[in-house]
């Protein structure tokens, strides 16, 4: 279990496999086997800003890299790099409402099954303490 959020940009770059300027996530905030926490403190040049607002595209991208980054810190811990993975399948998203530029998300997913480098996943993002999308996910491992 992490014992503090991790919140320097290098760690977390090193932690998921994507790279400047597509990294959706900036905070770990909490690990377990089946849970992790993410957040993302949207910025004025994020490339998923459209009219000062964080697109479907971005909090898609958001929830499935906070699964990269509960896999990258699974890896970190037996000391291997973050290995490279993709969105197998979206089930189901739901979003509710769209976040402005300087909003906080927190993104939570729930690990359901994790099997053969296939991970299966609901999850929900937070912002200014209301959900306002969701989704159920399959992400594989390359």
């Amino acid at each position: 279990m992490l014992k503090q959020p991790i919140t320097h940009k290098k760690v977390i770059n090193n932690l998921i496999p994507q790279k400047t300027p597509f990294v959706m996530v900036d905070k770990l905030m909490y690990f377990s086997e089946n849970k992790v926490i993410s957040g993302l403190t949207i910025l004025k040049d994020n490339i998923f800003i459209s009219n000062s607002f964080f697109t479907a595209s971005g909090l898609i991208e958001n929830m499935a890299q906070t699964i990269a980054l509960h896999t990258g810190y699974q890896y970190f811990l037996k000391n291997e790099p973050a290995p490279t993975g993709y969105i197998g399948a979206i089930k189901k998203v739901e979003i509710e409402e769209f976040p402005k530029v300087g909003d906080q998300l927190i993104t939570t997913v729930h690990i359901l099954h994790e099997i053969m480098g296939v991970t299966l996943v609901k999850s929900h993002v937070e912002c200014k303490g209301k959900i306002i999308a969701t989704s159920e996910m399959k992400t594989i491992l390359a």
